[in-house]
């Protein structure tokens, strides 16, 4: 699974690819645990092969990492994209209070042992709440600011079926039930009454979604007041930002800043999120409409962005100023030239500790 990527110095392993497995849904599946499983022996085999620096490993991997430490002698960096725990408990087994203590457990026991943290954007005060010594990096990552020309604007608009006059709000992302859908979908009937002509552009659809939701979603689809595109490739998602008139991040739960909100902030477009640490690591009030867990606030704000132009552009423009000088592409070398920068744990907590902005 996923294109190969041409790089000098890298060389691309696979595990599994003689099983018919060609996607793996997002978060916990047993196809994932399959290859998961499938990745220890080829830890082992390689990291005796060939003189590794460290072993960096994504989310649940850590795992296998620290089991074969001993093994391989290899210093390990977890890269935590979310709380491990708090993301299972969107299925209902690891919502049972045992299995959350238990999963709690191993998570402390991971942070604890591993030599290096380097986590999603909002997550470094709950790395150092379970481990205050942590050598812990924080990712904020490069937008994809792309200027484009009004007239391919146009033909997207058009091609989307969006007519002349309509305003656009946008969604990105995956439809999980942490990522606020559901109360995004309350909203859109409260904004449609005021202003009947803005249409909700959602992409990241896929059919795994809850069936409660998608029969909402198709419900508001047939009304005409949401287009549903499926889930596209990171380089297709300018285009859809570059006809938003707002964007929306309206997460309830996580601890780590969505992706999303780098490319809104790197392509100027105003911005409504929900208020919580995550998106306060590089949002505030002047980057952004901060609003609470109700649809009601949900959908006045975007209404606010909606009607006053000239407060979504200051909106806009402070935030594309922000990731022009704190999330560059170059600011983003620096910090994965510091993560990789294993000897450097002598500098003191200050220097372990290396937040956005």
């Amino acid at each position: 699974m996923g294109e190969p990527i041409d790089l000098p110095g890298l060389r691309t392993f696979r595990v599994g690819v003689h099983l018919p497995i060609r996607k793996v849904p997002i978060g916990f599946s047993f196809r994932k645990v399959l290859l998961d499983l499938l990745l220890v022996p080829a830890i082992v085999k390689l990291s005796r092969r060939w003189n590794y620096r460290c072993i960096h490993a994504v989310e649940e991997a850590a795992f296998l990492g620290m089991w074969l430490r001993p093994l391989h002698k290899l210093p390990v960096i977890y890269d935590m994209q979310s709380s491990l725990p708090e993301q299972l408990m969107g299925r209902f087994f690891f919502r049972i209070g045992v299995v959350q203590k238990l999963l709690r457990f191993f998570e402390r026991w991971l942070i604890r042992g591993i030599d290096r943290v380097v986590c999603s954007g909002g997550l470094r005060e709950y790395v150092l709440g379970i481990r205050p010594n942590a050598s812990v990096h924080e990712w904020c990552f490069p937008g994809n600011p792309v200027d484009v020309p009004t007239e391919e604007v146009q033909r997207f608009r058009e091609k989307l079926e969006i007519t002349v006059g309509s305003q656009i709000v946008v969604y990105t992302g995956n439809f999980e039930p942490y990522q606020g859908i559901s109360r995004l979908l309350d909203a859109i009937p409260k904004v449609l009454s005021e202003l009947p002509n803005t249409v909700f552009l959602l992409v990241g659809f896929d059919d795994s979604c809850d069936s409660h939701l998608l029969e909402q979603v198709h419900e508001l689809c047939k009304q005409g007041a949401v287009k549903l595109i499926s889930r596209r490739p990171k380089a297709e998602i300018y285009r859809y930002l570059s006809i938003a008139d707002v964007v929306v991040s309206p997460r309830e739960s996580g601890s780590n800043v969505a992706l999303k909100v780098f490319d809104y902030m790197a392509a100027g477009k105003p911005i409504v999120a929900t208020d919580s640490k995550a998106h306060r690591t590089v949002l505030n009030n002047d980057r952004a409409v901060l609003v609470g867990l109700g649809s009601e606030e949900l959908s006045e704000a975007i209404k606010r962005l909606l009607k006053n132009r000239e407060m979504a552009a200051r909106l806009g423009e402070s935030a594309r100023a922000y990731a022009e000088k704190n999330l560059s592409w170059n600011a983003f070398v620096d910090r994965v030239g510091r993560l990789y920068r294993l000897d450097d744990d002598q500098a003191g907590p200050a220097g372990r500790q290396v937040q956005c902005g």
